[in-house]
């Protein structure tokens, strides 16, 4: 979940430039042996470009680090802190596939399964059909499902100013969701074509209960967030405030990058369901990822479905398999994991296919910072 769709701002390498804070730029001192200081400058050169604040956390074979850069709170100018929780929005989704992949793995669903079979008349309208969408299709965005965050009047209502002071605390039901979508044609014959749709991990959300006679919530909460000891990681529901500790989050409110900005922290994250809801921190994301990635979370056969990537149009050297991305970076490195946006939270969380080293991120603003710069040096040193 982005504010709109999903940024890939770490594969597209694409900097949004913006006034720099005044704020001075802090950064943490490095409790591990290795040396992230090429880390440490992008996520001061964030700052500079505009993010209020950075937290990070990398672990590899020296240990861990973190470090802070920026402030958590522009009122005070407090820092941020190394065990900050935040809104990871789209990163939810590898937590939710990784439930639907228990499941095929235990023999209660296939990932061939028609959506109908699960959601019966759920998918219908315009064009949508649920009789001819598979729950793979939803896993990897090749369903042709219309992204319900990109309809206009959706984002009047929680993306603008306007619609967003007044209706932050409003709850929005997975079903209503899909039905925004419904209004729209879809954007593709199912199979035929990738682009990224929040509705197709609000209906993942939705099978999931079908298939267990549980929220989503709850499934992640028993089969990840317990087993892994993940205690900075939930998901909130109807909760709007994001527990302590953690900073403030910022954003604009508006299509452009500049004007004013705004206090975004509190809201109901229903309007992200299944597709975006999560809160963690990065510790726990670099625990999740590694654990995900050695296979202590799904069976070989379900961890190669879950990595079968297909290529994504205009992000080079990317992939989208089963709500996990695939990234090769300009060293040669290769990284998996997946980013996030959501109201005044931009998240980013890789590890290396051995699970050996791990990164997560956040900037506690969404409209300006070069992601991808803090991956490459992480991975490369540069």
């Amino acid at each position: 979940m982005a504010s709109r769709t999903l940024r890939l701002g770490l594969v597209s390498a694409v900097t949004l430039t913006t006034a720099s804070l005044a704020a001075t730029a802090v950064a943490a001192p490095a409790p591990g042996r290795g040396d992230h200081s090429a880390t440490r400058t992008a996520m001061d050169a964030a700052v500079k470009d505009g993010v209020p604040g950075v937290t990070a956390t990398a672990k590899d074979k020296n240990g861990t680090w973190s470090a802070t850069s920026g402030v958590g709170n522009l009122k005070t100018n407090e820092p941020r802190s190394t065990a900050d929780r935040y809104r990871v929005g789209s990163i939810t989704k590898t937590f939710v596939s990784t439930v639907l992949l228990q499941l095929e793995a235990e023999g209660r669903l296939s990932l061939d399964d028609k959506v109908e079979k699960w959601l019966p008349g759920v998918v219908r309208g315009n064009g949508h059909d649920g009789r001819g969408i598979t729950v793979r299709q939803l896993l990897n965005h090749t369903s042709g499902i219309n992204n319900y965050t990109d309809d206009e009047d959706f984002v009047r209502t929680y993306f603008l100013k306007d619609g967003f002071l007044k209706h932050r605390y409003d709850t929005a039901t997975p079903a209503q969701l899909v039905a925004i979508a419904m209004t729209h044609k879809p954007d593709f014959t199912p199979g035929t074509s990738w682009n990224y749709s929040n509705t197709n991990y609000v209906l993942a959300g939705m099978v999931i209960k079908q298939v267990t006679g549980n929220s989503f919530a709850s499934e992640i909460t028993h089969r990840i967030i317990k087993p892994l000891s993940l205690h900075a990681t939930l998901v909130p529901g109807t909760y709007p405030k994001v527990p302590q500790p953690s900073s403030r989050a910022y954003g604009k409110l508006a299509e452009t990058t500049t004007g004013p900005t705004y206090d975004v922290t509190e809201l109901n994250p229903s309007l992200a369901s299944a597709a975006g809801e999560m809160i963690s921190d990065s510790s726990d994301l670099n625990r999740f990822y590694t654990a995900l990635l050695r296979g202590r979370l799904l069976p070989p056969e379900q961890l190669k479905e879950m990595k079968t990537t297909i290529t994504v149009d205009g992000i080079p050297n990317a992939g989208y398999g089963l709500g996990l991305i695939e990234l090769e970076l300009s060293c040669g490195v290769e990284v998996w994991g997946h980013e996030g946006g959501i109201h005044g939270s931009t998240s980013v969380s890789l590890t290396t296919a051995d699970g050996r080293h791990a990164l997560s991120f956040n900037f506690n603003g969404d409209w300006s910072g070069d992601s991808g710069a803090v991956v490459e040096a992480e991975f490369c040193g540069k």
